[in-house]
């Protein structure tokens, strides 16, 4: 990989160098004490911890015990309560100054980092492929945006990052600019140079925001890359659930120390009271503070993920039916690492498609992936789990070709593989479908308005066809990974409604924000 930064791995928590401190998970303990008593519960949630209950026989007893509301005292109420020293705790092993626990996941952070950079200038500077929910926070804040177009692979037709001689150009032309806004790692895992865009964001005299959704791991292990607030970072979102091992839609907001933290600490405690939900889950509250725990302290465990993704890797290799996607990441230029954690795969070289890769690992195999793509697969394994890396690598290999099972699986329902260049699967000869659309993102189309300015505006259902060239009210993002194709605000273009009804009628493509589910009818601006 690029090694071009000397600072990538310089973070590293082991169980040697991890505070005793961090062996304690005092929120989650403090739950459990609590649960251990004997309550005759009249207040909400109103299962009432009930043992003969639905609840109790379908998800264990103890689930419903473990279910308390905030404000109890010993937990979160007082001072110095668990939920207090907890935070500590994952500010302390995350490096940060603050850390926020989030229970609407990291689409809450990205909301919070948007809301609160109107205080610190009119524009943001935005990595054009962010995930969804960082225009969902451009609605909420009516912040006027420039956007950094990524680097795309045209093989794979996935965008990767951006460089940070593409911030300082767009921070040149933005003199009102509040904060850069980035992804790293991207969906595919390709990590930025997160320190190098840091300095130029500094250098002129703003934040560097770090969507780092897909990185909550990173620095707690020596085969991981450096975490965003090491690199320099201001304000970083973790999606703790994704690969650190909590509950699904927990996550984490973490502020760095730094230039910025007077300013930011009391805007952000404040934007987190506006969206964070007043009866916060004591579980995910619990899982993510259990999750930090693990990852502090049992940097062994992470290593045997590391280890069993390289597996996986060099299986693939060697095997020669299929390729790996991070072996090209040499090749992009804002690329300077790769998160082992993630394995994506193509599957055209082995005679099928993505997609179709991954219905058939699904339905004849039971094995999940997290993603498809008309060209790749991507299978992750979370820190601290390692799964049957055997069985993947075999099921893989266990996936027919079209080259030589053309007639596929003889569904009744679907008939033979074969197709009219429409869905993605294979052409009339069997061959993957050779029809570079599909793979390629199209270009967005024109600004005309912020993304604030086109929700609110007085709008209406179109066709698609009658859609293109008026302007969009929604935000329409092919899901995953959940990058917006479409802005408020920006003009609809036939490229992009081609390339999100293709989306949608691809095995498990989904567009978010389509009114309906073919795509066929778009909200425009009146």
């Amino acid at each position: 990989m690029n090694t071009r930064t000397t600072d990538q791995h310089t973070d590293r928590h082991t169980d040697q160098h991890a505070p005793s401190s961090q062996l304690r998970a005092p929120y989650a303990e403090a739950v459990l004490r609590h649960a251990g008593r004997d309550w005759l519960r009249l207040n909400v949630p109103g299962h009432a911890a009930t043992p003969g209950s639905d609840l109790a026989g379908f998800f264990g007893p103890r689930i419903t015990a473990l279910d308390f509301p905030p404000l109890l005292d010993g937990i979160d109420l007082g001072r110095d309560t668990p939920l207090d020293r907890a935070l500590g705790l994952a500010a302390e092993a995350w490096g940060a100054r603050r850390t926020w626990f989030l229970t609407n996941g990291a689409s809450q952070g990205n909301q919070i980092a948007s809301m609160v950079a109107p205080a610190l200038g009119r524009t943001l500077v935005v990595q054009r492929s962010v995930h969804s929910s960082v225009i969902d926070g451009l609605v909420l804040s009516g912040m006027d945006a420039v956007f950094v177009q990524p680097s795309v692979d045209p093989e794979q037709g996935i965008a990767h990052g951006v460089t940070a001689s593409d911030v300082a150009a767009a921070l040149a032309r933005t003199p009102d600019a509040a904060a850069v806004y980035i992804v790293s790692p991207s969906y595919f895992g390709a990590v930025a140079d997160v320190r190098a865009i840091a300095d130029t964001a500094h250098a002129a005299g703003v934040p560097l925001i770090v969507d780092e959704a897909w990185g909550s791991h990173f620095g707690f292990h020596p085969g991981l890359p450096a975490r965003a607030l090491s690199s320099g970072a201001d304000l970083a979102i973790s999606s703790t659930h994704k690969l650190a091992g909590s509950l699904t839609q927990s996550a984490m907001l973490h502020l760095a120390e730094g230039h910025f933290a007077d300013r930011l600490v009391p805007l952000v405690d404040r934007a987190f009271r506006l969206v964070q939900s007043t009866s916060a889950s004591a579980l995910l509250t619990a899982s993510l503070d259990l999750a930090r725990r693990r990852l502090a302290t049992d940097a062994d465990a992470t290593g045997g993920c590391v280890e069993a993704a390289e597996r996986v890797r060099g299986a693939v290799r060697a095997l020669g039916r299929f390729t790996v996607v991070s072996d090209g990441f040499h090749a992009f230029p804002d690329i300077v690492g790769a998160d082992p954690l993630r394995i994506a795969i193509d599957t055209r070289a082995g005679g099928i498609t993505g997609h179709e890769a991954r219905r058939r690992l699904f339905r004849d195999h039971q094995v999940m992936v997290e993603v498809a793509t008309g060209a790749a697969i991507v299978a992750v394994i979370g820190a601290g789990s390692v799964p049957d890396t055997d069985r993947f690598v075999e099921a893989l290999h266990a996936l027919p070709s079209p080259l030589t099972d053309p007639a596929g699986s003889s569904d009744s329902d679907r008939g033979p593989e074969t197709d009219t260049d429409t869905d993605g699967y294979a052409d009339a000869d069997g061959c993957p479908d050779a029809d570079t659309d599909e793979l390629r993102l199209p270009d967005p189309g024109a600004a005309k308005l912020t993304a604030r300015e086109a929700f609110l505006s007085p709008a209406r259902v179109v066709s698609a066809e009658d859609a293109v060239g008026r302007i969009s009210a929604d935000t329409l993002a092919a899901y995953p990974p959940g990058i917006p194709n479409v802005l408020p605000g920006e003009v609809i273009t036939a490229e992009v409604v081609r390339f999100l009804q293709r989306t949608a009628a691809a095995p498990n493509g989904h567009v978010r924000g389509a009114i309906d589910r073919g795509v066929t009818h778009l909200r425009v601006v009146t």
